[in-house]
């Protein structure tokens, strides 16, 4: 895979011929804040412009080699669908040179390229025939699509009767099974059932190891690290950053825990001297996503190393480690309860340390009070991935309590971890659990 672009890191040496190439990509829609404005602009003899250009993709570029999974990700609106549109021949580029070499096949979006009113049957040669194929070469494979798709006697039912599922099993089975040269998905997977979604990644697999080339479009950042060879982060319509999954990925992720802050800028780290001279870099979580009565507001948090005392993001777990949360009091807070909350990057809920459930008793905040919070612990052994660390400041019981600040993502880490026994599995234990918790006089 060879991906050219303004950011580039770690990508997949060329290999073989490229079988997609896109140089300068650009899609632009005219924008007309009523429907009168555009016929005002057609007959206007001064050419005047009525209409604003909004670009869904803006001079976009890569290759596509052979052999190569590609991944492409971004948020809604990035111009993912529309550049899929675009090497699938539904769109023309504005502007822009896009070469192709050898059939496509597409599983876009529920719905493209099949009849409603035609039966199972009657859409795999619809489909074919818009393929490129003929009603023989669909003939010979037409035992193969029906038995991928495993959808029992409803094939000979007209296809608006189907479910989402059975609509995509059967999208994929004919996409698959025509055998293309290039394959294109677009999130279409996510519907059908984990049998389905299982069976499905395999057929890519074997596709990759017979030297087609994929363009895959997902959320699903797991199913992109685990396919692709080189995946192209859409932003705005443009290529943001390209590269290895792992690190494109990464920064993605940390692009959305921040509610959309840049990755250049996503640390605001102030830098503070310890009493034994080494420098920790904390991070200002001010503006991040939050929310919660008032009375407090956390400032900044960071996490180090017990044996370093440095600032630390990446783990194999197993760690002692500190984190650190300062906040500002600015309230009555009469049963404080200090905590930090750690869940994974789909957002599944993996532990919570708190003073409630350890029973340590915090007296009332009664004034203005800096407050600095200390919780020690070991890092448990957990699969490799990325995970985020809320972190709140509340008034009750563990039982019943208000919000007073929570904030949503406040920290990522990342864990890298080679064992395989933790692949598998593993049980959660946090032991040893040590809470400080200091407070000083605002000046």
């Amino acid at each position: 895979m060879e991906i050219n672009a303004d950011r580039d890191r770690g990508g997949v040496p060329a290999g073989g011929g490229a079988v997609i190439e896109a140089v300068d990509l650009t899609k632009v829609y005219k924008l007309y804040k009523r429907a009168i404005d555009r016929l005002k602009e057609a007959v206007n003899p001064f050419k005047k412009q009525y209409h604003e250009d909004f670009y869904a993709l803006r001079d976009v570029s890569f290759k596509a080699i052979k052999g190569r999974t590609v991944g492409i990700i971004g948020k809604n609106g990035a111009g993912k669908s529309t550049l899929l549109q675009i090497l699938t021949g539904v769109l023309t580029p504005t502007s822009g040179m896009l070469t192709k070499s050898g059939r496509l096949s597409a599983l876009l979006e529920l719905g493209a390229g099949f009849n409603p009113e035609l039966t199972g049957i009657e859409n795999i040669y619809f489909n074919g025939t818009i393929m490129g194929y003929t009603r023989a070469e669909i003939d010979e494979r037409l035992g193969e699509i029906i038995s991928f798709a495993d959808i029992g006697e409803f094939i000979y039912q007209p296809v608006k009767s189907f479910s989402s599922g059975m609509f995509v099993r059967l999208a994929f089975a004919v996409s698959v099974s025509v055998d293309p040269d290039i394959l294109i998905i677009d999130e279409a997977l996510s519907v059908g059932d984990i049998r389905f979604q299982i069976k499905c990644f395999r057929k890519i697999t074997d596709f990759k190891n017979s030297g087609k080339c994929i363009i895959l479009v997902s959320h699903d950042i797991g199913a992109i690290k685990r396919l692709c060879d080189s995946v192209i982060w859409l932003r705005d319509g443009q290529v943001y950053l390209t590269g290895e999954p792992e690190y494109v990925c990464k920064e993605y992720m940390s692009y959305m825990f921040y509610d959309g802050s840049t990755t250049e800028n996503k640390y605001t780290l102030a830098p503070e001297s310890t009493a034994s001279g080494d420098t920790i870099e904390w991070e200002d979580v001010r503006g991040y996503a939050s929310f919660g009565e008032g009375g407090a507001e956390i400032r900044r948090v960071i996490m180090i190393s017990c044996e370093t005392n440095r600032r630390i993001n990446i783990l194999r777990g197993g760690e002692r480690v500190k984190f650190l949360v300062e906040a500002d009091i600015n309230g009555n807070i009469v049963s404080p309860g200090c905590g930090i909350t750690l869940k994974d990057n789909y957002g599944t809920y993996i532990f919570t340390i708190n003073n409630y459930i350890y029973n340590v008793q915090i007296e009332p905040f009664t004034d203005t009070l800096k407050l600095h919070v200390e919780f020690e612990f070991y890092f448990p052994n957990l699969k490799s991935g990325n995970y985020s660390f809320s972190v709140s400041i509340s008034d009750g019981t563990v039982e019943s309590h208000i919000q007073n600040h929570w904030i949503h993502e406040a920290y990522v880490v990342q864990l890298i971890n080679s064992d395989i026994k933790y692949n598998m599995g593993c049980i959660l234990i946090i032991e040893n659990v040590a809470i400080k918790v200091n407070t000083d006089r605002l000046e």
